[in-house]
């Protein structure tokens, strides 16, 4: 009887490593960074993105001849990693992390829009000079909230919303019930007294939040972006907090990470600056794992995986 060998699985940047325990015995596990990942792709079956923060598969992936049967990243978003070969490969299917970042996402946006309405970041600052200064605050309930981006997450950031008083208006790709088209976008910012950028990144997507949108925001209101660094023309941002065009903004996400000591934008008034860690709760990375060991499962049965990603559009859709 002759023996099925064990499937190659490759993992790109990991550290610390997965726990994949359940694995063990059933896959060849190896491991890569980005000096050896175009030596190792051709000799895997599997390949886990274990860092999201990593471009290395977009330098790596080959052209033609062997290469993985599935790539797994262990993030929602997959900018990171589609370049035109991949896209092109037909026989690789995509998938990601949906699942394991939309509530704790969710959390920290309602966290922020608290925090900015409740004008915290000040009341902190003057706690740390002794200084009591009694300020009035913003009431959350009963404003306007839209949230750009109508996928997984984007949809847990609107239920949050709603549940803080918010009436909320979700944008995404296209209308369907409960989601309004790009094409309403401009007439929703001009009345949101808070704008959540949850969007994927895509052509559509890059830079979408310009000069023009921030001008088209009530100078009342707050923009958040937990989606992808590059929605957003920093510079617009800046000049638009400086010359309060809008009252204040949060980033979690940047176009270059991680931010260096001396950039600028650690300054901007009105802005909150977070390190990409807005879906990173306590026992994150374990989730990832044991998501991706139930994927390696099914692909392993040869069972239809879930959030395999449309390599043309950059997402998951239907949704």
């Amino acid at each position: 009887m002759t023996s099925t060998p064990r499937p190659t699985l490759l993992v790109l940047d990991a550290e610390p490593r997965p726990r994949l325990g359940r694995l063990t015995g059933r896959a060849t596990v190896e491991y890569a960074d980005a000096s050896t990942l175009a030596a190792r792709l051709p000799y895997a079956d599997v390949l886990l993105v274990w860092d999201f923060t990593s471009h290395a598969v977009r330098d790596a992936w080959p052209g033609g001849g062997p290469r993985p049967r599935w790539v797994h990243t262990a993030s929602a978003g997959v900018d990171h990693l589609l370049c035109p070969e991949l896209v092109a490969a037909e026989d690789t299917v995509v998938t990601n992390a949906r699942g394991v970042f939309e509530a704790p996402i969710a959390e920290y946006v309602a966290a922020l829009v608290l925090a900015m309405a409740k004008d915290l970041p000040r009341s902190w600052e003057l706690q740390g000079r002794r200084e009591w200064r009694h300020r009035e605050a913003l009431r959350v309930a009963g404003g306007r909230a839209c949230v750009v981006g109508s996928g997984p997450i984007g949809r847990a950031i609107a239920r949050c919303l709603k549940a803080l008083g918010l009436h909320t208006a979700l944008v995404g790709r296209t209308a369907r019930p409960g989601v309004h088209g790009p094409e309403e976008l401009d007439r929703l910012l001009a009345r949101a007294d808070w704008v959540i950028a949850a969007a994927p990144l895509t052509e559509a997507t890059h830079g979408m939040f310009d000069a023009r949108r921030f001008g088209v925001m009530q100078p009342s209101a707050r923009f958040v972006n937990v989606g992808r660094g590059q929605l957003v023309v920093e510079d617009a941002l800046v000049e638009a907090l400086r010359k309060r065009w809008i009252a204040g903004a949060a980033l979690d996400v940047f176009e270059r990470e991680p931010l260096g000591p001396d950039d600028p934008l650690w300054d901007v008034p009105g802005l909150i600056v977070s390190p990409h860690m807005s879906g990173d709760t306590v026992g994150w990375r374990d989730e990832l794992g044991a998501q991706f060991v139930e994927l390696f499962e099914l692909w392993e049965a040869d069972k239809p995986l879930p959030n395999v990603v449309d390599k043309q559009r950059g997402y998951v859709p239907g949704h």
